[in-house]
Formats: C-alpha cells, sequence, structure tokens
C-alpha cells in the first residue's frame, strides 16, 4: 500500500501573527456586547412554556373541594417506571359521600423516577390527576422528591369537574316526591 503524501501551501507572513484569527474572535465578542441579552434570570424570569407541556403530574379537587381520585390505580399499572403508589382507602358507611366506592388513603409519586410521559393523566377515568406547568421540582433528599397525597393536592389546586361522582344521582322516588317526571 503506497502512502500518499499531500503537500501543503506555506503560510504567509499575516496567518503566521494569528492577527486575522484575533480579529476574527473580537469581532464576535463586540457583536456580543451590543446584542440583547438572551440570558434569562431564572428563577425571577421564567420561560414561556409551550401548550401541551407536560410537566409534574399533581392531583386535583373538583369545584366543591372534594377530591376526585376513586383509587381505581389505573395510573398506578401504566405508569412504565412505577412511579406512582397508591394505597387504596374505604369511605365510612355514615360518611355523606358513602355512595362513592373509595378514595385513596395514600396516594405518591416518586418525582425521581417520574418520566412526564402523561400516561397516568390519559388514563384517569375521573380526571383526577393533571400534568401541570411546573417544571422545576427540587430536593436536598430522596424523600423530599417523593410528594405524598396533600402535596399532590396542594400543586394541583381545583379543576372543574365533568363527572360529578360526588352528587348523589336522584332516584325515580325521590323525582316523583318534587314533582319532576324526567
Amino acid at each position: 500500500m503506497a502512502t500518499i503524501t499531500v503537500e501543503r501551501k506555506p503560510l504567509s507572513l499575516l496567518e503566521r501573527t494569528y492577527i486575522p484569527n484575533i480579529v476574527a474572535g473580537l469581532t464576535t465578542t463586540f457583536k456580543r456586547m451590543v446584542k440583547p441579552t438572551e440570558t434569562l434570570q431564572y428563577p425571577e424570569q421564567r420561560p414561556a412554556i409551550p401548550t401541551g407541556y407536560r410537566g409534574v403530574p399533581t392531583l386535583v379537587n373538583d369545584p366543591h373541594g372534594r377530591e376526585k381520585c376513586v383509587s381505581c390505580q389505573l395510573c398506578e399499572f401504566v405508569c412504565p417506571p412505577k412511579a406512582i403508589r397508591i394505597t387504596p382507602g374505604e369511605i365510612a358507611n355514615d360518611d355523606p359521600n358513602a355512595h362513592v366506592e373509595k378514595r385513596p388513603k395514600a396516594f405518591e409519586i416518586d418525582m425521581l423516577r417520574c418520566i412526564y410521559c402523561g400516561l397516568c393523566q390519559e388514563v384517569c377515568p375521573e380526571e383526577a390527576i393533571f400534568l401541570q406547568n411546573q417544571y422545576s421540582m427540587t430536593g436536598y433528599t430522596r424523600a423530599e422528591m417523593v410528594n405524598n397525597k396533600d402535596r399532590l393536592y396542594e400543586l394541583g389546586g381545583t379543576l372543574p369537574d365533568q363527572h360529578y361522582k360526588w352528587d348523589k344521582k336522584k332516584t325515580a322516588a325521590e323525582a316523583a316526591s318534587r314533582g319532576g317526571h324526567h
């Protein structure tokens, strides 16, 4: 196999002094000095969040402040990294909301495992779990990065309810006694 030699042309005097490269670097520097700044002063300034952004998963209440989650555990089963843990809890028979099957006794999302895929929100039949626009979750320990039920409701807030699971359905006898035959 023959060796191929590539001939290089010799550098000129100007090129050997590196003056063109230094001038090019200074030109870039001076352009940046007069150009408006692109840096945001985080956390005081935050970038615009695009529509459809998938941020921190949270639990939401209905407009009356009642929890929407019924512990169906679909979000726990569909979660790819197994970041969600739900402990179902019973509702006492003397509770005004006894007509609803159950509510979560404990609900935890490990934010260190969460991959923000949004499957939990998509699968929830009660629209109880939503991905919020919050994107900066921090903590000093692993335990701080596990959001419990109270923290999830604190982050989630209240959203309109399309299911009205807490409202009792009127029976035919109640409707007849009020004069409404619909």
